[in-house]
């Protein structure tokens, strides 16, 4: 049984996915999700300022300046975590 990825993890695959602009289709789709999940974490990382909706015919969301910083720092935790387990 594949284990579930954490709301972190969730969080840096969105913002990465974002990075370039993206439409909704292809954030589930690269992120092997429901539309129902990843509608919750976009409108989640909208109300932080780490995604912008950028309104445009084809509906794109793109990870913001501070998003970058937050998912940066997000990997580095990740990564001292897994040096602590290993």
């Amino acid at each position: 049984m594949k284990e579930r990825r954490s709301k972190d993890q969730m969080i840096i695959e969105i913002l990465r996915i974002c990075i370039d602009g993206e439409n909704v289709t292809k954030i589930v789709y690269q992120s092997n999700t429901n539309f129902t999940t990843i509608k919750a974490y976009l409108d989640l990382l909208m109300k932080h300022d780490l995604v912008e909706y950028m309104d445009s015919s084809q509906k794109i969301y793109k990870t913001t300046g501070k998003g970058l910083e937050i998912m940066r720092r997000l990997q580095d935790l990740q990564k001292e975590l897994e040096e602590l387990v290993v």
